[in-house]
């Protein structure tokens, strides 16, 4: 049986083993800058499912701080004269609900699915050692782009216990507390770099199968896509760095393939060729790893399009690399890396 079923109290619903799940209990957040209808739309399928909504403005300029307080959202307005990051908005939306039991976080261009917080709250309320529970986070308009596509299927991760899950999540306010919440300092990867030190407090995460969210992506442009995937290279790169003695291995492979097909293959193919022309064969390798990532993939619709995009993906990603450490270097903070 569904862990929510037909029958619906006043307010709520019953869970699998007959108990009351009341989305009431749940304070969402959500964040955004200059986000418009997607904001409009954010909220409200959230004010119907839970007690209170608050929305961290980041200096929208298109009053959308003015559209969400008469739509009945709380809004917090961040000083924008300290470094914006996601996890330092995400920070001062739970610092308005502190006692706050249980705590949905959303980006402000995604819908909440209806039917989401109750189910999410009844994985919670089962077990009172689940920190975080996520479900599927779709693309609204996949068929406007590859890109979007790929984002699509990039969302739909292994159902059961993770490691990380991205920025909508229902989390339990005692275990975002007892962590300290996002890290500020970065710019990027600040969701899964929670859910490390939540595993590491003893916290479950788990990835449920429910429809939980509706993503607005709007990539429709090839450089778009190279600078997502050069934030999440220096994600990468800062959040393994930060958590490099740790046991986990914690994003060290997703660290070092952008490296090795960015960096390094193309370093050695250019001093073999230096040496003898066959060396230009190593190009080969390129078309060989698409081939075997395409024939891997169990989707078939645009499967050779995702392994290629894969694939070039890691130059981008290898960019994203090297900047975190040469600024790490320098001393000097990294700046925001946004698609949109």
């Amino acid at each position: 049986m569904n862990p929510t079923t037909e029958i619906t109290p006043p307010g709520g619903y019953y869970n699998q083993n007959g108990a009351a799940v009341l989305p009431q209990q749940v304070v969402a957040i959500a964040i955004g800058r200059n986000e418009g209808e997607r904001l409009m739309r954010c909220l409200r399928s959230l004010l119907p499912q839970v007690d209170r909504v608050i929305y961290v403005d980041s200096g929208s300029t298109d009053g959308s701080a003015l559209h969400a307080a008469e739509l009945g959202a709380e809004v917090v307005q961040l000083d924008m004269a300290m470094p914006f990051t996601a996890a330092r908005a995400r920070n001062a939306g739970a610092a308005r609900a502190p006692d706050a039991a249980f705590l949905q976080f959303v980006d402000g261009d995604c819908e909440v699915e209806t039917g989401w917080i109750a189910h999410g709250l009844a994985a919670l309320l089962a077990e009172p050692r689940l920190g975080v529970v996520a479900g599927r986070r779709r693309e609204l308009h996949p068929e406007a782009s590859i890109y979007n596509r790929i984002c699509d299927v990039e969302w739909n991760t292994p159902i059961g216990p993770a490691r990380a899950v991205g920025g909508d999540m229902l989390a339990r306010g005692a275990a975002i507390r007892e962590v300290g919440g996002f890290d500020p300092g970065l710019i990027a990867g600040e969701e899964p770099e929670m859910c490390l030190r939540l595993a590491r407090a003893g916290w479950g995460i788990r990835r449920l199968d429910a429809p939980m969210t509706i993503h607005d992506a709007a990539m429709t442009r090839h450089a778009q896509w190279a600078r997502r995937a050069r934030r999440s290279g220096h994600a990468f790169a800062e959040v393994s760095w930060r958590h490099r003695a740790g046991p986990e291995g914690f994003w060290k492979r997703e660290t070092r393939r952008p490296l090795f097909w960015g960096v390094a293959l193309p370093l050695i193919i250019l001093a073999c060729a230096l040496l003898t022309p066959w060396a230009w064969l190593l190009l080969l390798a390129y078309p060989l790893q698409i081939a075997r990532m395409a024939l891997r993939d169990p989707l078939p619709r645009d499967r050779w399009a995702r392994a290629a995009y894969t694939l070039l993906a890691k130059f981008p990603e290898a960019r994203g690399v090297i900047e975190f450490h040469l600024r790490r270097l320098v001393g000097r903070r990294s700046g925001l890396i946004e698609y949109k």
